[in-house]
C-alpha cells in the first residue's frame, strides 16, 4: 500500500530541479552488462570466453573423476563377483579410453587383496581356529551330524 502511495505522488524533492535532473541518470541501470562490470564491451567478452573455458575445463575433469571412480567400481564388481552396472559402463564410454584407477585407489585395493589372501591361507585358517569357541564348535559338528542323519533315514528306505 505505502508502494502505491509513493509511486502516485513521488518523491517530492524530484519537481525541484536542483541538479538538473541528473538523479534519473543514476537511478537508470545500465542496459549494457559490460557497462554494469565496469569494463569496455571488448574486455566483456573476453571475460565471458574466459568463464565459458574454465567451466568447460571444470566439467570435464568432473567427468573424468566421476570416470575413475566409476572404473574402480568395475574392478571391485569383477574381483567380488558381483553384478555389473550399465551406468558404470556408461559413465566410462563417456570419459573414453583413457580413464584408469588412481593409485592411491589401487593401492587401498591391493591392501585389501593381500589382507583377504592372508586369511584365505592355511596359516589364516589356523589363526582363525584359534579364535573360535571350541564348545560352539563341536555345536555346530553335532548338529551337522544329525541333520545328515535325519536326511539320510528320509531317502534311504534301509536305515
Amino acid at each position: 500500500m505505502a508502494f502505491l502511495i509513493k509511486s502516485m505522488i513521488g518523491n517530492p524533492l524530484s519537481g525541484i530541479g536542483l541538479g538538473g535532473g541528473g538523479d534519473k541518470e543514476e537511478e537508470a541501470a545500465p542496459t549494457d552488462p559490460a557497462k554494469a562490470a565496469g569494463m569496455t564491451r571488448e574486455e566483456y567478452e573476453e571475460y565471458q570466453k574466459q568463464v565459458v573455458e574454465e567451466k568447460m575445463e571444470r566439467d570435464a575433469d568432473f567427468l573424468h573423476k566421476k570416470a575413475e571412480r566409476a572404473t574402480l567400481r568395475v574392478c571391485l564388481r569383477d574381483k567380488y563377483r558381483l553384478p555389473k552396472s550399465e551406468q558404470d559402463e556408461n559413465m566410462i564410454e563417456m570419459a573414453g579410453d583413457d580413464v584408469d584407477v588412481p593409485e592411491e585407489l589401487l593401492k587401498m585395493v591391493d591392501e585389501d587383496a593381500t589382507e583377504e589372501e592372508g586369511k584365505d591361507s592355511l596359516m589364516g585358517q589356523i589363526q582363525n581356529l584359534q579364535n573360535m569357541d571350541m564348545d560352539q564348535l563341536k555345536e555346530k559338528a553335532s548338529a551337522t551330524v544329525t541333520e545328515l542323519k535325519t536326511k539320510a533315514e528320509e531317502k534311504c528306505s534301509v536305515m
